[in-house]
């Protein structure tokens, strides 16, 4: 049941409304049967097994950390419960596709009724309260949490379906806490809240899926295209995968607020950041913080006599989880490898680079600023090559053929810009990136999306997104009807476009 599809809309309303009817210690039960109906509507039995697993593990192995006290003992729990969390996504994502590399199994995708993708098994989900339960178990290890004792809380804990499927990935002491007050009606909670769906529908089916109608021709055959297409395209997907990722993560917090349930904000403003460490600071938030905590810092403790070059194989060994995290194709390990190059190039560098520009009286210059963030969006955006294409290959081609051409495009550009010069080669040259679209309809849908792209982009943080509340009722109630308005008419309706983050 996806976050943009008529079901999911009329389906929470009726979970808010049996929550709000039903008494106080039922709600958690109320919101337990929504959530495991919400994921048994995906149709895959095995992905409910893998849930109860990872649920019952987590559970059992919290408690007998609690309760142990001897430090050998503990940390062999630890170490179990690890490996018996990690099972059911090794087994549903990465086993199928060794398989499969070796010719072990052979998957035909038309007679598994769509459970089977290309990497395998779909795992919708999996990874996602996987890395959940494994920060549950590690943070009582460290004793900063204590284990809960209630299991239906624990498992509303593990699959409470605004972020089941994508996430935020939560943490025990920020959302139990919270599943354990009573709820209380707050008008103006649900207010923000139905304001902040709206808003995420709008960067989903307005921008993500316009843009993608621009991306998908280009990256689906890549090998058609070069230099200012791809480019092109390379940008719009940059901006594609933030509103798509970015409008479900705002759907996920604005139905959450309407049972009084805050869940982590996990964006804000990334390609606003001046460096790579910046934009992880700033891109995916819940994810980002994981791989610092869990996986950064105790590579970084056991190599801290390396020094700086420790922390920079730490940064690179972490963000290379990062890309096998999303998957296991060529692409997805590239990707988290350039990041870890940037960010072990930071590490190592940085300071240099700080005291250089402090020295010469430039750490506060506003163009030193737009530089960083133009230096740092290319570059994220250069990984986002590989990140988008269909398979390694493709990567490559389209990273080594992304400025072939720009001279001759840079050429007929300027000529056009001249009234005798007749600008046919220009149309011609950026024929194929228009699919067949006058080039009037083509520059009115880039404007607008540039113009709603700016808009979304320089909006502050997602607590004040919702600034149409404070507004007197006439403007508020017209911005309410404009919003509509633009999700119904210049929404992407038919185009099969699911969110990008369904299949991690």
């Amino acid at each position: 049941m996806a976050f943009n599809s008529f079901n999911y809309f009329v389906f929470f309303p009726i979970v808010f409304i049996i929550f709000y009817l039903a008494r106080q210690k039922q709600r958690w039960a109320v919101l337990l049967v929504a959530s495991i109906f919400f994921y048994a509507t995906l149709k895959a039995p095995y992905l409910i097994a893998a849930l109860g697993m990872v649920t019952l593990v987590a559970y059992y192995c919290g408690l007998r950390l609690a309760a142990i006290k001897a430090e050998g003992g503990r940390k062999a729990i630890l170490i179990i419960s690890i490996a018996l969390l990690c099972l059911p996504l090794i087994a549903l994502r990465y086993l199928p596709y060794l398989l499969q590399y070796f010719h072990i199994l052979e998957i035909n995708e038309e007679m598994s009724g769509g459970m089977f993708t290309s990497e395998g098994l779909v795992t919708l989900g999996v990874s996602f309260y996987t890395l959940q339960a494994i920060s549950y178990i590690i943070d009582i290890y460290l004793e900063v949490l204590k284990a809960e004792r209630h299991l239906g809380v624990f498992a509303l804990y593990m699959c409470f379906f605004p972020k089941l499927v994508q996430g935020p990935i939560e943490r025990g002491g920020e959302l139990l806490p919270q599943l354990h007050q009573p709820y209380n009606f707050d008008y103006q909670r649900v207010r923000e809240g139905l304001w902040q769906v709206g808003w995420g529908l709008v960067k989903k089916l307005v921008l993500a899926d316009r843009i993608a109608l621009f991306v998908n021709p280009v990256y689906d055959n890549v090998q058609n295209f070069y230099g200012p297409p791809l480019i092109l395209a390379t940008y719009l997907y940059a901006l594609q995968i933030y509103f798509d990722f970015s409008g479900y993560t705002d759907m996920a917090l604005g139905v959450a607020r309407l049972f009084n349930i805050n869940l982590t904000q996990n964006f804000n403003r990334p390609y606003l950041a001046t460096s790579i460490p910046e934009f992880w600071r700033r891109w995916h938030i819940s994810f980002s913080r994981w791989i610092l905590d869990y996986i950064f810092k105790p590579l970084q403790m056991w190599w801290r006599n390396a020094k700086a070059w420790g922390t920079a194989a730490a940064l690179l060994v972490t963000f290379l989880f990062s890309g096998i995290w999303h998957g296991v194709s060529g692409g997805f390990v590239v990707w988290g490898l350039l990041h870890g190059i940037y960010m072990a190039s930071s590490a190592l560098f940085s300071q240099r680079v700080r005291k250089f520009l402090k020295a010469r009286k430039l750490d506060k210059s506003k163009v030193i600023t737009v530089l960083q963030v133009f230096i740092t969006f290319n570059l994220v955006c250069f990984a986002w090559v590989f990140f988008r294409a269909n398979s390694l290959a493709d990567g490559w081609y389209a990273a080594t053929h992304l400025i072939y051409g720009v001279p001759t495009a840079l050429r007929l550009l300027w000529s056009s810009l001249f009234p005798s010069v007749n600008s046919a080669g220009l149309l011609e040259f950026f024929q194929p990136l228009m699919l067949g679209q006058e080039l009037n309809s083509v520059l009115t849908l880039v404007g607008l999306l540039a113009a709603l792209a700016v808009l979304a982009i320089l909006v502050p943080r997602c607590k004040d997104k919702h600034f149409p509340l404070g507004q007197p009722t006439l403007v508020r109630w017209a911005i309410y009807y404009l919003m509509v308005l633009v999700i119904l008419f210049l929404g992407a309706y038919g185009t099969g476009q699911v969110f990008i983050y369904n299949q991690f």
